[in-house]
C-alpha cells in the first residue's frame, strides 16, 4: 500500500525538550518521516529517538529558529516538509492529511499555516477564517508548511534573526517573489504562550525573569532590524523613535520608584534596541 506521506518530511525544532519532543513524535504514525534538529546536544532525547525507524535527529549549534530551519533543509529529500516548535498541540496524522489534501487547490505558495486558536480577533480578520484557505500575509513560525524547491528559491530563512520576525521576513520576501501565503483554517492548533510554557523551560521565578527579559531583548531587536532591512534605516529610525523615548522615560520613572526590577526590564529592551540600530548582531543566547 502506497504511504500517503511518503512526500513529507516533519521537521521539530528542539532546545531542551525531549518530554513534549518525544509526546509529540508519538503523536503521529510510523508512516510519517521525522527530523529533530536539536541545539541544546540533549543525548538523552538522541538516545530515545535511535530507538525510533522512522525519526532522525541531528544536532547543531544554537544559532537561532530560522538557522535550525535553514540547517534542516540541508537532510530534507522530500517535496514537502513541514515546520513545527513541538509545544504546537493538536498535531496527528489527520492533522498532517488535512495539508495534503489541500496541495491540489493550491499552487506556487510560500508556505501553508494552521489558524491557531489563541491569536487575536486582528489576525483573524486578516486571515479570512470564514475561508476554507485564507491568504493572510504572514503565518506563525511555530507551524509552517513547504514546499521545498519553492522554500529553496526563496532562500529560506534570515539568519540574522535569532528569534522573533524570521517567518514575517520569510513571508514578505515570499510575496515579493509572486508566492502566496495561506491558512488552512481547517486545520486548527493551540500555541502556549508565556516563558515558562513554550520550549524553554525556566526553574523558577528568576528563570522566568531571565528569560522574559531576554525575549523581550530579541523582540525589539528583531524588529528593528526587520524594519530596516524592507523599509530603510531613516523610515525604520523615524518609527522607534517615539519607542526610545518612551523606554527612557519608563527607565526615569522606576529610578525614581527604586523599583530594580523594571528599570532591569527597560534597560534590557533598550539595550536590544540599540544594538539592532548600531548594526550589531543578535547576540543574547538562553
Amino acid at each position: 500500500m502506497k504511504n500517503k506521506f511518503e512526500l513529507i518530511t516533519v521537521v521539530l525544532i528542539a532546545h531542551k525538550s525531549k518530554e513534549i519532543v518525544l509526546e509529540f513524535i508519538d503523536n503521529l504514525s510510523k508512516d510519517i518521516k521525522i527530523l529533530v534538529i536539536d541545539n541544546s546536544n540533549d543525548l538523552d532525547l538522541k538516545s530515545e529517538i535511535d530507538k525510533k525507524e522512522n525519526v532522525k535527529i541531528e544536532f547543531m549549534n544554537n544559532n537561532g529558529y530560522g538557522s535550525a530551519i535553514n540547517y534542516a533543509r540541508t537532510y530534507i529529500n522530500t517535496k514537502y516538509f513541514f515546520i513545527f516548535s513541538p509545544d504546537v498541540k493538536n498535531i496527528d496524522d489527520e492533522f498532517i492529511e488535512v495539508f495534503t489534501e489541500k496541495l491540489k487547490d493550491i499552487k506556487l505558495f510560500g508556505a501553508l499555516g494552521p489558524r491557531f486558536l489563541n491569536v487575536t480577533e486582528k489576525s483573524h480578520k486578516q486571515s479570512n477564517i470564514k475561508k476554507e484557505i485564507g491568504e493572510i500575509n504572514s503565518i506563525s513560525g511555530a507551524a509552517m508548511f513547504f514546499e521545498t524547491t519553492i522554500f529553496d528559491d526563496i532562500e529560506g530563512f534570515d539568519e540574522n534573526f535569532f528569534l522573533y520576525f524570521e517567518e514575517t521576513d520569510y513571508c514578505k520576501r515570499a510575496k515579493k517573489k509572486g508566492y502566496k501565503i495561506y491558512q488552512i483554517n481547517k486545520a486548527k492548533v493551540d500555541h502556549p504562550k508565556g516563558e515558562n510554557t513554550g520550549v524553554v523551560k525556566a526553574e523558577n521565578l528568576d528563570e522566568v525573569k531571565k528569560l522574559a527579559n531576554l525575549y523581550s531583548w530579541h523582540f525589539i531587536w528583531s524588529k528593528f532590524y526587520f524594519y530596516r532591512k524592507h523599509y530603510g534605516f531613516v523610515l525604520a529610525l523615524l518609527y522607534f523613535t517615539p519607542i526610545i523615548i518612551r523606554i527612557k522615560f519608563r527607565i526615569i520613572y522606576y529610578i525614581l520608584k527604586k523599583d530594580k526590577e523594571s528599570i532591569n526590564k527597560y534597560k534590557t529592551r533598550l539595550s536590544g534596541l540599540i544594538d539592532s540600530i548600531s548594526g550589531k548582531n543578535s547576540h543574547l543566547r538562553p
